[in-house]
């Protein structure tokens, strides 16, 4: 899958957790979605506006900030800027 985001390598991740996990979390679902976005601070400011509660955030993992949030219908969503991809990087992954 390949999508136009110059600045950063095309994934697709799937994730698989232990029964039992508490990642979902306070999600009754057996799954979350997840976004990359360009500029994390900026999206979860427009989210505030809008009365957004934000979950969590990290920006201390290496491939990128990360946040978390719950929609209307109880989804726990996961947002992410991934890391810029060095030229060697991006070489790697082509």
């Amino acid at each position: 899958m390949l999508y136009d985001a110059p600045q950063h390598p095309p994934v697709l991740t799937l994730n698989a957790f232990k029964t039992g996990s508490d990642y979902m979390e306070p999600s009754k679902r057996e799954f979350i979605l997840n976004f990359a976005v360009d500029d994390l601070a900026a999206f979860l400011a427009r989210l505030k506006t809008k009365g957004v509660a934000i979950l969590a955030l990290d920006d201390s993992d290496p491939s990128g900030k990360f946040a978390w949030i719950v929609d209307t219908d109880g989804m726990k969503i996961e947002l992410c800027q991934p890391a810029a991809v060095s030229q060697s990087d991006k070489a790697y992954l082509l």
